[in-house]
């Protein structure tokens, strides 16, 4: 069973930050993404986000938006302002699914928009396409 979360060695080894303000479910992602061989660095809000981005350089931030502090468009707004960070991929992975909220989050050139709640091996499959490209 655990074989339908298995990453491709190549991205495996790659370093993913997951900034989302549901404990539960960070710790969830977390746990999953380890089991594909991910490194994983967690955040609560986006400003801690984008202080431990600044800091590790992750391969791929999955950034939800609706946080406390700092929203995940602000933050993708800084990631972007950033010369070290404004290359790193982004998948928003939130429970806003407004047009609007896609069309702003858009504007950043995110890598995808996955809505919650969302299939894990489906997760998997686009981190992977997303880091193959890289």
């Amino acid at each position: 069973m655990l074989g339908l979360f298995k990453a491709k060695k190549k991205t495996s080894n790659a370093t993913i930050l997951v900034v989302d303000d549901e404990a539960d479910l960070r710790s969830t992602i977390e746990t999953r993404l380890k089991w594909n061989k991910f490194n994983v660095l967690t955040a609560s809000n986006g400003q801690e986000g984008l202080e431990i981005a600044a800091a590790e350089k992750p391969d791929l931030i999955l950034l939800d938006n609706n946080m406390p502090v700092m929203t995940g468009v602000e933050m993708l707004s800084r990631l972007r302002e950033n010369q070290d960070l404004k290359k790193t991929p982004v998948i928003m992975l939130t429970a806003v699914c407004e047009p609007q909220d896609i069309a702003a989050a858009g504007s950043y050139e995110v890598a995808d928009y996955v809505t919650k709640p969302f299939d894990f091996a489906d997760l998997i499959t686009k981190i992977t396409q997303i880091l193959d490209k890289k």
